[in-house]
């Protein structure tokens, strides 16, 4: 494959049997076949990304000596602000060329899991900051939801298999600042090394330009652009994980770009979809079979989550 596929929501939500299913087929092969897909149709409206990159540069633009403020020691990232260079690809030493920041879960009024994540960082200097953060969040995440509804009728499990799941689940919302490169990078230092996502799907806002990699089967890598109005989402390791690797988690990479474009700065904004930590990720039955014999240990999705931050450089064992 050359290209990743292009798949319209509104299919799916259309009252169209056969409109309906033709999203199931077009989003589960391209899933089996190079586990990403551009998504038109989504619930982000225009106005929203546009508050949101305006908010995110504002964010970024700040003195790092307002941004460290806002890196909270002790809880591996996971909310706030992290500075650059701390992140580094499994199995790497080198730091990836970015600074980023993480919005989290709004949780549910009464759900048992109120106390399980750390609170949401509010950003003093700019009023709007927290605000257009989680409307965006709350659209990414519906925008998963029906992701992810598709794939478990294409997995051939209930359509609504994953919904409880997710709610009140682990996602992450990460807008991302590569700054300008000044320097020739260090020890082939990338913006984001080639790697896998960790969670169940990731929804990604700003692969509009060249930048984003994604790795085929033959271990080409193809440029992965998206339209104006389309997301870039792929499946992560735990979803091929809990699919016995039928729906498959694609490596890819953010290059640097040619040296005449060091000075400019790159912005993109993934949303990293995770379900509940107690969520069992064992091989489902429906993706084993003799020609599919079970390829991974049963494990649950907090297990995998605090095994990968090790990995990552971003929690201390």
């Amino acid at each position: 494959m050359q290209q990743i596929p292009s798949v319209d929501l509104r299919d799916f939500l259309s009252d169209d049997p056969a409109r309906k299913q033709k999203f199931v087929n077009e989003i589960g092969k391209a899933y089996e076949e190079i586990g990403f897909v551009a998504l038109k149709g989504h619930f982000l409206d225009d106005q929203l990304v546009g508050e949101l990159y305006e908010e995110v540069r504002n964010f970024f633009n700040l003195p790092l000596e307002t941004k460290a403020k806002y890196e909270i020691p002790g809880i591996g990232g996971q909310r706030g602000y992290v500075s650059f260079g701390k992140e580094h690809a499994k199995g790497r030493s080198a730091g990836d060329l970015k600074e980023f920041w993480h919005f989290g879960q709004y949780v549910s009024k009464g759900s048992k899991w109120e106390g399980e994540y750390p609170d949401n960082v509010i950003v003093e200097e700019l009023p709007k900051f927290n605000e257009v953060g989680e409307k965006a969040y709350q659209m990414l995440e519906k925008t998963g939801v029906y992701v992810l509804r598709a794939l478990a009728l294409h997995i051939g499990l209930d359509e609504f298999y994953f919904d409880n799941y997710i709610k009140d689940g682990n996602s992450i919302l990460r807008p991302i600042h590569y700054p300008p490169i000044t320097d020739d990078p260090q020890d082939g230092a990338v913006r984001a090394a080639a790697h896998g996502d960790i969670n169940l799907i990731t929804l990604l806002m700003g692969a509009q330009g060249k930048g984003l990699q994604v790795q085929n089967h033959e271990g080409q890598w193809i440029d992965a652009i998206a339209q104006d109005d389309e997301l870039m989402i792929n499946v992560g390791d735990m979803l091929s994980r809990h699919t016995n690797n039928k729906l498959k988690s694609t490596i890819h990479q953010v290059v640097n770009p040619p040296r005449e474009l060091w000075g400019t700065s790159r912005f993109s904004i993934p949303f990293f979809m995770h379900p509940v930590s107690d969520m069992n990720l064992d091989c489902l039955p429906q993706c084993i079979d003799e020609n599919n014999p079970k390829l991974y240990e049963d494990i649950t999705a907090g297990d995998f989550l605090n095994e990968r931050l090790v990995e990552l450089g971003l929690i201390k064992k």
